[in-house]
């Protein structure tokens, strides 16, 4: 990674323990400075593993374009149409095979498949949404898998995991012996099949389709809009935002980060309860603005 210029083309955040607070707030400092980004012409994108249907409470921070890369880097999300823009999904006999061998190296996992058209889990998988159609936890994910409806994620849950408390980020600096041999026993079942992220979330590993990652999603998105590696600045907080922090022109690393990220980062802001990306993109845009205090806008063109 190397410096980049004083006021960036693009911001890329994480969403969960980077720019949101520890109850998944956004803070009125947040806003007013997310805002003012965008005013200045620095395009802000979310990228982050949530799926689409956890982005609507969100969308009023999209700025004027309404896109989001979600799903870990699967998809490209459209929060004012409800659509997918890109998706990147599993091959059918993949996911088949990979749920297959990961019922028989973990059993008792609760395992659920986002796609296109939403999710499905297991009957036994953690009910953290209990706001959904009951019917998408009608039977095991297997009957969900149809072909022409890729997979974009498959989720993995720690067996005994409880459900109070699941999907509950932790602190990047906390030890967690379970949840590192629950990682190593499904690593081991992968053996190249997918990409295994850990975004902070106890007791789950979630996979991803080979060659999907925060960092590709997010050079394709940069690609359209003729920005450079070198012009954006990225956020984030999880081994699962080291690829897009390396690949960004400066990678940032809250606070509260996971000790490898705060490792790899070009700098490091306050965590996300002190409301460090906001802090760091008031400090750029100070630094940017004529003497006279005002910032001129100058839109990045689409």
């Amino acid at each position: 990674m190397t410096g980049a210029r004083p006021l960036p083309r693009l911001v890329a955040t994480d969403l969960d323990g980077t720019l949101l607070r520890s109850d998944g707030s956004v803070s009125d400092r947040t806003r007013r400075a997310l805002a003012a980004t965008e005013a200045a012409g620095t395009e802000v994108v979310f990228v982050t593993a949530r799926p689409p249907r956890w982005l609507h409470a969100l969308a009023d921070l999209v700025g004027g374009h309404g896109r989001v890369i979600c799903l870990g880097g699967a998809a490209v999300w459209d929060l004012g149409s409800g659509a997918a823009l890109e998706m990147c999904g599993f091959d059918d006999g993949v996911v088949r095979s990979l749920v297959a061998d990961l019922r028989a190296a973990v059993p008792g996992a609760g395992l659920a498949v986002e796609t296109a058209d939403g999710p499905a889990f297991d009957p036994w998988f953690p009910d953290g949404e209990p706001h959904l159609d009951r019917r998408l936890r009608g039977a095991p994910v297997e009957g969900a898998l149809r072909a022409g409806d890729p997979v974009a994620k498959l989720l993995v849950v720690r067996p005994g995991t409880p459900a109070q408390g699941f999907g509950v980020v932790q602190r990047g600096d906390v030890h967690d012996a379970a949840q590192e041999e629950f990682f190593e026993r499904v690593r081991g079942v992968v053996d190249g099949r997918a990409e295994l992220h850990y975004s902070g979330a106890a007791g789950l590993a979630e996979l991803l389709p080979p060659g999907v990652t925060k960092d590709v999603a997010l050079a394709r998105w940069c690609d359209r809009l003729g920005v450079e590696a070198r012009d954006v600045w990225a956020f984030g907080d999880m081994p699962n935002d080291l690829p897009m922090l390396r690949w960004a022109g400066r990678g940032h690393a809250v606070a509260n980060a996971h000790p490898d990220v705060l490792a790899c980062a070009d700098a490091v802001v306050p965590g996300n309860d002190d409301d460090g990306v906001a802090a760091a993109l008031e400090a750029v845009l100070d630094a940017a603005a004529p003497s006279d205090g005002h910032t001129p806008s100058a839109p990045l063109s689409r």
